[in-house]
């Protein structure tokens, strides 16, 4: 008995417990488990650690934006004849995060992130569940590669080595060399082996420039979308900086001062998370959803199916991009064809939606008036006679609607003949006029041509 009532005792106290323990810890704890062990880290970041910091932080900060991510590769696709101010002001046109726009100006590292869609969304995630783990990890996979003699300055790019840090930056300022490396060799040997890093993103490119384990090909020259390339990695606090005003020379048709009303103080400081421009993406966890008010629900799952390509936001988001290109002859060819195939749609369905509504508003009017009047059944006939006479004018007025369905113009011309041969007599008057209150009633095939013409 006594240990019965010490466990009743002791049930209630953890519920009194439960109940009064504020839920922000149960919160922190959430947010210690999304961390991503060290292993997954180190082969995470191993593709991308031994590239330019400039590029770096903006593959880091575009990476929580995946949706944007395969947007922007297929308007790139899209539009590969922009450049110069054709092709800044198709950009500030675009409503993506201006890292993901920056990510224009290399199409081969877009179409990668594009195409590695689980590796860029778990990219992002480790970078929104700490920044400071990813920018230790990059400095950790640096000094490995520079203790085993495979980073170093070279034509194409200055390493410079500090006593905690190692800073890559362009050995030209306004050219930028990507590097193609093997990750599982260029570190010396892989210390997680179960865990290896993923293969080379990229081939060797055209005769390479070999130094140690990295390989250059031609360097990208800073192009209109290198405009919004506002980040800065931050070694000493471990996260990325944003300064609006970075590369102000290279584009001058961004609207600066717009962004800085939109970006947390003013456009410079750290790099805040937007998650406007996650588009529905769901996160990774419920302590990230809930720190960015976001969490799985119908829309996620909906943008979810779109940027994996079976939906069709990414169709939308590259017509989209088409239509800014300018007055260009493939907008205006896009026009003409949409306009022609429109104006086909509505003369073969506009027909028997204008009949059906027609039809519904005439067989109103004639109830109506039948109830106002009260005449004889003689009256009711020359009405019927004459909503018979009506809708058989509107079967031969929309005969030829549907020019391009053969089988349909036969049945309105096959009912506007009944139409006028039961015109005559009283009585074929009246199952003409049956047969038009039925089309007109709302049935079934009727509702379904009056929808198409919407359509």
């Amino acid at each position: 008995m006594e240990r019965k009532r010490f466990s009743i005792r002791t049930l209630v106290w953890l519920l009194v417990l439960l109940t009064v323990t504020p839920p922000w810890i149960f919160a922190q704890d959430q947010g210690t488990e999304a961390r991503f062990k060290q292993e997954e880290l180190d082969a995470l970041l191993a593709p991308i650690a031994l590239y330019p910091d400039d590029l770096l932080s903006q593959i880091l900060m575009a990476s929580t934006y995946p949706l944007e991510i395969v947007q922007a590769d297929r308007w790139v696709k899209a539009n590969q004849n922009l450049k110069g101010d054709s092709l800044a002001a198709a950009l500030e046109n675009q409503g993506w995060d201006p890292s993901v726009k920056s990510l224009v100006n290399f199409p081969q590292v877009l179409e990668m992130m594009s195409e590695k869609l689980d590796w860029t969304e778990k990219l992002g995630d480790a970078f929104l569940a700490s920044e400071k783990d990813v920018m230790d990890t990059v400095q950790k996979l640096r000094f490995k590669a520079e203790e085993a003699g495979n980073l170093k300055s070279t034509e194409q790019q200055k390493v410079i080595v500090q006593e905690k840090v190692i800073v890559i930056e362009p050995a030209q300022p306004q050219v930028i060399y990507v590097p193609t490396y093997n990750p599982a060799v260029v570190y010396g040997t892989w210390w997680w082996p179960a865990y290896p890093p993923p293969p080379p993103f990229f081939p060797l490119p055209p005769r390479p420039v070999l130094y140690g384990g990295l390989a250059f090909g031609a360097g990208v020259a800073m192009g209109a979308a290198w405009g919004y390339a506002w980040g800065r990695c931050n070694w000493g606090r471990g996260n990325v900086n944003v300064n609006i005003n970075q590369n102000i020379n290279i584009n001058n048709s961004i609207n600066r001062n717009n962004y800085a009303r939109q970006l947390p103080a003013g456009g410079q400081g750290n790099w805040q998370h937007d998650a406007s421009h996650r588009r529905g993406v769901p996160y990774r966890d419920q302590a990230a959803g809930q720190k960015y008010n976001k969490g799985s629900s119908g829309e996620a799952v909906r943008s979810r199916e779109a940027y994996r390509g079976r939906g069709d936001q990414g169709g939308q988001a590259l017509q989209q991009g088409r239509g800014t290109a300018g007055g260009s002859g493939q907008q205006a060819s896009q026009q003409r064809a949409g306009g022609a195939s429109q104006q086909a749609s509505q003369q073969r369905a506009g027909g028997a939606g204008q009949q059906a509504s027609q039809q519904r508003v005439a067989g109103a009017g004639q109830q109506a008036s039948q109830q106002r009047t009260g005449g004889t059944s003689q009256q009711t006939s020359r009405q019927k006679a004459s909503g018979a006479g009506q809708a058989g004018q509107q079967r031969r007025d929309n005969a030829f609607s549907g020019i391009g369905n053969g089988k349909q113009t036969q049945n309105y011309s096959n009912r506007g003949s009944t139409s006028r041969s039961g015109g005559s007599t009283g009585s074929g008057a009246g199952a003409g006029s049956t047969s038009s209150g039925s089309r007109g009633g709302g049935s079934s095939s009727g509702g379904a041509r009056g929808g198409g013409g919407q359509r």
